[in-house]
């Protein structure tokens, strides 16, 4: 069955107009929904730690920062826009008890609502809007007159009018220009997962290091590595991305697409299918959350080891370097 997709035609931000909405934390994702709620004709709290880098920042866009239990005490709307690994205490501490029926709660990801982090009160209505796409994208696409698509959905108990302030909030914040795809918190959550571990971040990165890893134990010039594993990545994902795997074939030349076709196959195989298939698993049955949750529960010793790690090798010291040539793409270090 097709996927249900909802348009500016389809919502309604003059839902919002007599609403308080409470954005609970200004980073990636809060400073671009705050921002184009505010843009929208909203009424726009925002919630954020004084001294730090995104209280700052709330203040320089225009806002004025407050607690977290009072955020949501003036709010209608309340958007938990903290990192997943937070916002399970932090929502027992303090925005749980704050919360009056008839509130609404919305998540821009599903992890902490479908692996069971949130205990709502009865009257709340919790909904799911979520941009496919970084904060600063949906930002500087709404800016413009465009928008990232969005996913929406809704746990079981929302009121019999969630549906339509949720499409409103999306349209609030640019989503229905591109397209909004009716899902669950369980779908959502689960492919979210599985793209970032296995293709968009686990899988890419792996096969860069690899690649990269490969030509250098070769002898070859680590820039010529970083270039041809690293930096000509953008070009092709570019192609894909206006096109599709066609798109990119016909754009590239004969021998990459008969090596694309011929030697693809023996780097992505039946085993490392099988891995994907076994780390799909992991996140179903909840164990791939309960190793994230308890390993934040001990101050995350062992995801700071792998970051320290991954920061220093190799690939990481040729690019930064290379990068500071490239006038062009705005180059970007932690």
């Amino acid at each position: 069955m097709p996927a249900k997709i909802y348009y500016d035609k389809d919502a309604d931000v003059a839902l919002l107009k007599n609403k308080t909405i409470a954005i609970l934390g200004y980073g990636s994702q809060g400073h671009a929904h705050a921002q184009n709620l505010r843009d929208s004709g909203c009424t726009v709290i925002v919630a954020e730690l004084p001294g730090t880098p995104n209280y700052e920042q709330a203040v320089k866009d225009g806002f004025q920062p407050i607690p977290t239990p009072e955020a949501v005490k003036k709010a209608d709307i309340i958007t938990i826009l903290l990192p997943d690994e937070l916002q399970a205490d932090i929502f027992r501490g303090q925005i749980r008890d704050n919360l009056s029926p008839g509130n609404v709660v919305v998540c821009s990801h599903g992890f902490n609502v479908h692996f069971g982090q949130f205990d709502v009160p009865k009257g709340v209505s919790v909904i799911l809007v979520a941009p496919k796409g970084p904060g600063h994208l949906v930002r500087s696409e709404y800016a413009r007159g465009a928008g990232v698509p969005c996913l929406i959905g809704l746990l079981d108990g929302a009121a019999p009018d969630a549906l339509k302030i949720g499409l409103a909030y999306a349209k609030g914040i640019g989503g229905t220009r591109g397209g909004v795809i009716e899902t669950t918190f369980a779908e959502e959550t689960e492919t979210d997962l599985f793209g970032e571990q296995v293709v968009l971040c686990g899988g890419l990165c792996a096969l860069i290091k690899a690649g990269f890893e490969t030509l250098v134990e070769a002898g070859y010039q680590p820039e010529m590595a970083y270039f041809e594993c690293v930096h000509e990545v953008k070009l092709i994902v570019d192609l894909i991305y206006q096109g599709g795997l066609n798109y990119m074939r016909y754009s590239i030349s004969n021998t990459a697409e008969y090596g694309d076709y011929s030697r693809g196959p023996r780097i992505i195989t039946d085993e490392t299918k099988a891995e994907m298939k076994k780390i799909l698993g992991e996140i179903q049955n909840g164990s791939f959350a309960r190793e994230w949750i308890l390993e934040n529960k001990a101050n995350a010793p062992a995801f700071k080891a792998l970051r320290r790690k991954e920061r220093q090798h190799q690939v990481e010291e040729v690019g930064r370097q290379l990068r500071k040539l490239m006038s062009w793409i705005n180059a970007k270090e932690v």
